[in-house]
């Protein structure tokens, strides 16, 4: 019974790939006009813009995230927890949990790329979120916080 169940579902299978493999257009003609139709439709739609997302920074690119110009590295912790250690390269330390923090991101040049981080990466994402909502259009989030850092840590 099973042996029996097994081929059915071999023969239907096999059916329906060979009925999607004889699907083909009827003139060269006819795949002409579709495709101006197609390319017509696309040129007259309105153009979409598209809401800036919060990217995801892997710990092995930030390095050269850094070197790139107007990328700043930003530390959202407290400042009990920058002065065990910060990421070396530091621009500036917004603690994301003080009152000044939505004023002092509001100074910030949205022009420029931020690289955001925190001890694990959930405050930083918290934040770069914040950022993008804003009006920023370039804002990573550093995978993994500084507890995954290799780097140089700076005191």
């Amino acid at each position: 019974m099973k042996k029996i169940k097994n081929v059915l579902i071999t023969l239907m299978v096999l059916a329906i790939l060979h009925s999607c493999g004889n699907a083909e257009t009827s003139s060269t003609e006819s795949n002409t006009s579709t495709t101006d139709k197609t390319t017509e439709a696309l040129e007259q739609a309105p153009e979409v813009a598209q809401t800036p997302t919060v990217k995801i920074l892997g710990q092995s690119d930030l390095a050269s995230k850094l070197t790139e110009e107007n990328v700043l590295l930003i530390d959202v912790r407290t400042p009990g927890e920058v002065s065990d250690g910060y990421i070396k390269g530091a621009h500036k330390f917004i603690n994301i949990n003080d009152a000044d923090f939505l004023p002092s991101i509001d100074e910030l040049d949205k022009e420029k790329t931020y690289v955001m981080y925190c001890r694990s990466g959930g405050r930083s994402g918290k934040a770069a979120n914040i950022m993008v909502q804003k009006g920023f259009k370039d804002v990573y989030n550093l995978e993994g916080g500084i507890l995954n850092f290799k780097g140089e840590i700076a005191k």
